[in-house]
């Protein structure tokens, strides 16, 4: 599967999937987690009815899709936190995979990525690791989604640059293209205080050549817009944003969801389809559903 960089078709992503599994289907995610549910029935129904309505949505765009693998919290800490020890978290990362196979057709440019979240938060910076303490901690969930066969490892939501580093080269040894995902705060630095530009720069000087592309998610975009330079914004080639423009902490004590609105978000990203002269991959992040995402599709094809 060619990944969808540099190409003349769309792709679009999904949505908020934690934000929609709990707040429309009324689901209840430990922690965060979605792969639960693939050892629930009526989960397992819901993510294949979750993925297949991104599926329709791409068809009736005429769209690629990237879908990402169930396993942002499926790493060891967050495991163990949930009850799965190694074996189950690797039989998890395999079905994870095999749930998205399921969507292939000929007709459906569909890119399966295999997702790996943070060791920690996700929203705050917490306790940091060096690039060669990170490689070394998510190298068994990237070597089992690389056996599987995923096009690509997708790394949503980092913090800080090692990590990120980190993950890149564990990808670039299995022999499986990496995607480096970074969030901001409001003032479009990431958590750890480090410029956006300049985190990326490190991860492309210090992992080997660097990932397939970044992108920048679960802010929105009027936080992180006005940071975006030549030359280092010509590797972000994709972006999933927030609905709404509340900043991390705002979010985290939330208990309500802010959906936004879909059609302000879409304009949006039409704003920063020209500030990214690679924008190709498109979708949402927290409080987004296919709403957001269509709108953001269209206003970006526009």
């Amino acid at each position: 599967m060619t990944l969808p960089i540099d190409g003349d078709r769309l792709y679009v992503t999904d949505g908020g999937m934690e934000t929609t599994l709990i707040y429309r289907d009324g689901f209840e995610l430990p922690e965060f987690a979605t792969f639960p549910l693939l050892d629930d029935e009526a989960g397992g129904e819901a993510l294949r009815r979750y993925y297949a309505s991104y599926a329709e949505l791409a068809d009736d765009l005429g769209a690629g899709l990237v879908l990402d693998t169930v396993t942002w919290r499926a790493n060891a800490d967050w495991g163990e936190k949930l009850g799965y020890d190694a074996p189950a978290l690797a039989n998890v990362n395999r079905r994870a995979v095999a749930l998205l196979r399921e969507l292939r057709r000929d007709e459906l440019p569909l890119v399966v990525s295999g997702c790996v979240g943070p060791r920690g938060d996700g929203y705050a910076l917490g306790d940091t690791m060096s690039a060669d303490e990170a490689e070394h901690y998510h190298e068994p969930q990237i070597a089992v989604l690389a056996e599987e066969g995923v096009d690509v490892v997708s790394a949503l939501t980092l913090t800080y640059a090692e990590e990120a580093t980190g993950i890149a080269r564990a990808a670039q040894r299995h022999g499986v293209p990496a995607v480096i995902s970074f969030t901001v705060e409001t003032d479009g630095r990431l958590p750890s205080g480090q410029t956006l530009g300049e985190a990326i720069e490190q991860v492309d000087r210090e992992a080997g050549g660097g990932p397939a592309y970044f992108m920048v998610n679960c802010a929105h975009p009027t936080h992180f817009a006005d940071v975006l330079e030549a030359p280092w914004v010509e590797r972000i080639a994709g972006i999933r944003a927030n609905a709404s423009t509340k900043s991390h902490a705002e979010l985290d004590a939330s208990d309500e969801l802010d959906a936004g609105d879909p059609d302000e978000l879409g304009e949006r990203y039409g704003e920063l389809a020209g500030l990214l002269p690679r924008l190709t991959v498109v979708g949402g992040c927290c409080g987004t559903d296919e709403r957001h995402v269509a709108a953001v599709a269209r206003a970006v094809t526009r």
